[in-house]
């Protein structure tokens, strides 16, 4: 019999993080593109991005048929954060038109499956977040240096388009989440598998 999920951040009741999630707004707009094998993962992180920005959307899909609609949203000029040879590195916005920020959310292959399945989405112009960035994410290998989580892409991306506010209280929830699974599995499982 599976466990009682809070109907908010689908965490199982006893795991709640809602009481962690902040409520933060933004200039710019979060668009979360999430591959639907992404729903039902334990560390839905996009999940937890898109309930604590007032200004975000997440839509779930792998061909979004409203694509044109969401990324041509009236008052914004959308940017796809996702590395690639064309990508500019993202810095602190000016005061023209806010930037909505186009996020594919799933693994490195499902978020290049989204834009190769959507070229309307690989068309946007790319921008990509410093070298350098460091996870927090201790439960997840990363496929190459600087991998981010979601949340953690968002957070770094928000905090330098829009400095010298801070978005860090979204991070709060995603800690509770690792820490929850590290508990869960146990330190010594934890270390042999996940520490090098």
């Amino acid at each position: 019999m599976s466990r009682p999920l809070c109907p908010r951040c689908s965490r199982p009741l006893s795991h709640c993080l809602c009481a962690l999630i902040p409520s933060l707004d933004s200039r710019t707009r979060v668009l979360i593109l999430q591959h639907p094998s992404e729903v039902k993962h334990a560390l839905n992180t996009a999940r937890l991005a898109a309930l604590g920005l007032s200004n975000a959307e997440l839509v779930v899909g792998e061909r979004f048929d409203e694509l044109e609609a969401l990324v041509n949203r009236p008052g914004y000029r959308s940017c796809l954060l996702f590395p690639g040879e064309d990508a500019t590195v993202l810095e602190a916005a000016s005061n023209d038109v806010p930037i909505q920020l186009v996020v594919p959310d799933g693994t490195w292959r499902k978020a290049s499956k989204l834009l190769h399945l959507n070229p309307l989405l690989a068309a946007l112009p790319r921008v990509t977040l410093p070298a350098g960035s460091a996870s927090r994410y201790r439960l997840r290998k990363a496929p190459m240096a600087g991998a981010l989580s979601t949340i953690e892409a968002i957070v770094q991306a928000l905090d330098i388009l829009e400095a010298p506010q801070t978005f860090s209280a979204l991070l709060k929830p995603f800690d509770a989440l690792i820490d929850g699974q590290i508990e869960a599995m146990g330190e010594e499982t934890f270390n042999r598998n996940h520490l090098s």
